[in-house]
């Protein structure tokens, strides 16, 4: 365990400010940077509403900030405050940080080395197949697997590391599951890796949720894998956010041809590390000296506490209004790359039976949008769409 921490009033003063209506991470580093602690904040607070001329904000009770304590605890979490011993420092380090994080798992895989990998929603099988393989690879060295716990490539990342260790950083409460096909996936994470969320229990998210969960991906890791990504997606979003914390940043080429490539290939043309094998990715992170310095807020920077400008999530990242023709023949098309993959990979990726794979490929053939190879593989025509 690690050495003794805040005492309790001090927590619940902590959260109590944490959990003021409108008061983000950064309004909420401004004001400890300023009054040095939660109990001198919250009683400066209101006075600095009414001389801004902005409404007092609602300021939630010690009562409770106790009922949330109690429902954590219920549900098997623990809430990690900013003052408390056991908060990851490599999120501590980024520039404001969370106030608090809701966890549910093993907080033990908070003190080893970690690396974020994350990718397209609509990733390939051959991206799905690498992601996993790499996450796979990567716990065997010791080394624990962040992601967002998001359909495609995060999911494989997960799945492929959690024999050995992997963290789910949420956008929504720890108990908010999504997408609902990740349920065993995320119960499977909460009891034998760990959930993580800076939202309190019962947080249905945003599309404004989703990138404030990325910079906490790339926070808690020494650097971030992106497998397959769009030009305008959350994954570059996360390598960003990587970059800014002074985090390294890596990329696994792609096809020129597939569009979940070209953001992972402008990333390379922009200098990120270029990723094939895992001793790529342990090489690059045996190579940091040291972590980066915790980064000083100062409170005179900005004058509005309240709602900072999180940017709206890409397309790709929010909450699903449903994907089209997710259990039929989109589903297979969007499985197959230009980089050849067998029939029985797409089965196994898809859930579907090998017959009615089969099937569905035979009419991606006829419209010339899929093209059969020796030994059982299948890539997508260069000139599908």
């Amino acid at each position: 365990m690690s050495e003794a921490g805040p005492g309790h009033t001090e927590r619940v003063m902590w959260l109590r400010l944490a959990r003021t209506e409108g008061l983000g991470a950064v309004g909420f580093a401004r004001l400890i940077a300023r009054y040095e602690t939660a109990e001198a904040a919250l009683d400066a607070l209101p006075g600095r509403c009414r001389k801004a001329g902005k409404p007092t904000p609602v300021i939630p009770s010690r009562e409770m900030i106790e009922a949330e304590l109690d429902a954590v605890d219920r549900v098997g979490g623990v809430i990690l405050t900013g003052i408390d011993p056991d908060f990851p420092p490599l999120l501590a380090a980024i520039p404001a940080p969370p106030p608090a994080l809701v966890v549910k798992g093993d907080l033990a895989l908070l003190d080893r080395p970690a690396c974020a990998m994350v990718g397209a929603r609509n990733a390939s099988a051959a991206g799905l197949r690498f992601a996993r393989e790499l996450a796979h690879g990567l716990g065997g060295e010791g080394i624990i697997v962040v992601s967002g716990l998001a359909r495609g490539i995060d999911g494989a990342a997960h799945a492929g590391a959690l024999e050995t260790g992997t963290i789910a950083v949420v956008a929504g409460g720890i108990d908010h599951i999504y997408p609902p096909e990740h349920a065993d996936l995320h119960n499977a994470i909460a009891e034998r890796g760990l959930v993580i969320s800076e939202r309190p229990l019962g947080r249905i998210p945003t599309a404004r949720d989703f990138p404030r969960r990325n910079r906490l991906i790339s926070g808690l890791s020494r650097g971030t894998v992106v497998v397959e990504a769009a030009l305008r997606s959350g994954s570059l979003i996360t390598a960003r956010f990587a970059a800014e914390q002074g985090r390294e940043v890596m990329a696994v080429p792609g096809s020129p041809i597939d569009p979940r490539a070209r953001g992972s290939n402008q990333l390379l043309r922009d200098g990120a590390h270029l990723i094939e094998t895992v001793e790529d990715v342990t090489g690059i992170l045996a190579g940091l000296q040291s972590l980066p310095q915790v980064r000083e807020t100062d409170p005179q920077s900005g004058s509005d506490l309240f709602d900072e400008d999180w940017p709206d999530a890409p397309v790709e990242e929010g909450p699903d209004s449903g994907d089209d023709d997710i259990g039929g023949t989109g589903r297979i098309r969007g499985l197959v790359s230009p980089t050849p993959v067998s029939v029985d990979e797409i089965a196994r990726q898809s859930g579907l039976p090998a017959g009615t794979v089969s099937a569905m490929l035979m009419e991606l053939e006829l419209t010339g949008e899929v093209a059969r190879l020796p030994g059982g593989l299948v890539q997508r025509v260069a000139s599908a769409r």
